[in-house]
């Protein structure tokens, strides 16, 4: 055969599809139809869309129907040629006798397999890596039953770890998603010339033993196999849903997610795996965000490795320990980042070389950067979730929207202003608050953003715990997506400390409203920019943070004020452009009040003495306040 007449990719289409019996009938796997076409055809036209149009069907059971089908590709876009192999001799067996018709570099799909994958950038990383061969690995949500693949940090693999597995040794969540580039020299002395013969058992760990190189391409790509009903039906709604679009395009969106505190629990100095434990509920929110098309990237800063408290390879293996717990709730991470420096030098055990100044170690924004260009991710759509401030000011610099979570350190570290876009009570409600509470709560603020698109000041009232700022935050977003530069001013920036507030003298006397009133009036007949330092309320501890939020009012600038008293000060509601009432159910709001109270500390029988308080106080006067409003907005609750 001559060299032009060479096929540069392979595909594995020998299967039986026993399985899939009840669906197929006597079809062969590769024929299985989905959305109206066999897989192979999805196979084919892919290969085509990426410039590769000389394709090779490896061919045993009922090839006549694929050769019927497809016959020499031209209907296609492509030459076809077909390999028929007399007796099965495994993934290796066929691609061994069929070399002399494959050129010198050539691709490798197996014929089970729904991709969607840029295939001329994987061609071109393995041209790029000089190896013998690239296997295409990602993360997924059962690697308890799937063929790993152990790759160091150049990208290489150094083993590959089949399933079943006898050792006890957790591995990295990194699978083999069988598609391949590969080099014709060697693979005919890797593979034996005659009997069964696989790829991942066999060959790979063939060539690794020969001191071949074995290049790791991670990508996020969509591919899955879909050899049982089940995953073919997976499959198929995936492609509806828009989630292998979602995967295989970019920009992707990305949820970040800090380890400690708010995946596993945080015990300070966390140096060996068996101390890390999930956080009750953190492993299905990652499932959500895997099944949504939302990649799940840790950034983490771990000091321990410049302490000189754990190595590298003791923080890989907490990692795996990381991926393998999540695995179990079939769950999976796009990708770890762990920063190991720290700039304090002076310490006994300290490894000097990660004692530096670095870009990576957060607030610093190196990761999530690297991450953004790793992974494709745009940053317009994706979030950060944490428990520091540090995590919060490094999702705020990096452009971000950011969660604080109550878990951990609940943003009590004290580095940085306290400035979350959102608070929740743990990653599970974070993550829910993203991909349902944000676009609901978005949609139901439409109208008042559309109000208020040339609006100075918008109020926004409500009782405690009904998400007013939440509502705030949501329509500032909205206002600045018009164009507009919006800042939220939360009015618990006044109010008084706890001994000078009087329990049952109205909601308002808990707040200094002339204080209030001094600082927001001025701003409406000024010509000139205003700097502003807004005290921030600590709720758990019924104080104000140390550190002032700091925001520049422009003549121009959109104010949203929002807290209990917003319709409740007469002069307020008179300065107000646009004034809104947010409304929630009530026994979803008293429920949000004793979770906040229980959060606090706060004894039970004291619970029920200040809800009943309240509702004598601020209740009345609240809902009396309401017809002040413009706009009464439903909170989101979950529904």
């Amino acid at each position: 055969m001559k060299a032009e007449q060479l096929f540069e990719v392979a595909i594995l289409a020998g299967g039986q599809g026993t399985r899939l019996r009840d669906r197929t009938g006597r079809l062969p796997k590769p024929m299985v139809p989905l959305h109206g076409k066999p897989l192979l055809e999805h196979q084919i036209e892919l290969c085509r869309a990426h410039g590769f149009t000389r394709v090779l069907l490896l061919v045993h059971y009922e090839h006549q129907t694929i050769e019927t089908h497809f016959g020499d590709g031209s209907r296609f876009g492509v030459r076809l040629g077909y390999q028929q192999e007399a007796t099965p001799r495994g993934t290796a067996g066929a691609l061994r006798d069929a070399l002399p018709h494959l050129d010198d570099t050539f691709l490798v799909i197996y014929g089970d397999t729904y991709l969607d994958v840029d295939l001329r950038k994987l061609w071109d990383s393995h041209i790029a890596s000089r190896g013998s061969a690239t296997l295409f690995v990602h993360p997924n949500d059962h690697p308890q039953d799937s063929d790993l693949v152990e790759v160091n940090d150049k990208g290489l693999v150094t083993a590959l770890v089949p399933y079943p597995r006898t050792s006890e040794i957790e591995s990295r969540n990194l699978v083999n998603a069988a598609l391949y580039v590969l080099q014709r020299t060697g693979l005919d002395t890797a593979i034996p010339l005659e009997g069964p013969s696989d790829l991942a058992r066999d060959t790979f760990p063939a060539l690794l033993k020969a001191g071949a190189r074995l290049h790791a391409y991670q990508s996020p790509e969509y591919i899955k196999d879909v050899g049982t009903p089940e995953r073919l039906d997976r499959v198929s709604t995936d492609i509806e849903s828009g989630l292998t679009e979602r995967l295989s395009r970019s920009p992707r969106t990305a949820v970040f997610l800090d380890r400690d505190g708010t995946i596993n629990e945080d015990i300070r100095f966390l140096t060996r795996p068996d101390q890390l434990v999930l956080i009750d509920g953190a492993g299905s929110a990652v499932r959500r965000l895997n099944r949504t098309g939302h990649l799940a990237v840790v950034v983490t800063n771990q000091a321990v490795v410049a302490r000189g408290d754990v190595t590298l390879q003791g923080l890989d293996r907490i990692h795996a320990r990381l991926e393998h717990l999540l695995g179990i709730e079939h769950a999976y991470l796009d990708r770890i980042y762990a920063c190991p420096h720290h700039p304090d030098r002076g310490f006994p055990g300290e490894v000097l070389e990660f004692k530096i100044v670095c870009d990576c170690r957060k607030p610093a924004t190196g990761s999530v950067d690297a991450a953004c260009r790793d992974l494709a991710i745009g940053r317009d759509g994706s979030w950060f979730i944490g428990d520091t401030t540090s995590d919060i000011e490094a999702g705020r610099r990096a452009h971000l929207k950011t969660v604080l979570v109550r878990t951990g350190h609940a943003g009590q570290d004290g580095r940085f202003p306290f400035e979350p876009d959102y608070v929740v009570p743990d990653l599970a409600a974070g993550v829910t608050w993203i991909l349902d509470g944000h676009p609901a709560l978005t949609r139901r603020m439409e109208p008042v953003a559309a109000a208020s698109s040339h609006a100075r000041l918008i109020a926004i009232g409500g009782l405690a715990r009904s998400g007013k700022s939440s509502a705030a935050q949501v329509l500032k977003e909205a206002l600045v997506a018009r164009g507009r530069t919006a800042h939220v001013i939360a009015l618990d920036s006044w109010i008084k400390p706890v001994d000078q507030r009087s329990e049952g003298s109205g909601v308002t006397t808990r707040y200094d409203v002339g204080e209030m009133l001094g600082t927001i009036t001025p701003l409406f007949s000024s010509a000139e920019p205003t700097t502003l330092e807004l005290a921030v309320y600590d709720r758990l501890n019924r104080a104000m943070y140390r550190s002032p939020r700091r925001i520049v009012v422009n003549p121009d600038d959109a104010l949203i004020l929002e807290g209990v008293p917003a319709l409740l000060v007469d002069e307020i509601v008179a300065l107000a452009d646009v004034r809104v009432h947010l409304e929630m159910p009530e026994a979803e709001r008293v429920s949000r009040l004793r979770a906040d109270y229980r959060w606090r500390g706060t004894a039970g029988n004291t619970v029920d003495a200040l809800i009943a308080s309240r509702a004598i106080d601020e209740s009345e006067p609240v809902e009396r306040a309401k017809s002040r409003a413009d706009f009464v907005v439903p909170a989101w609750t979950g529904a």
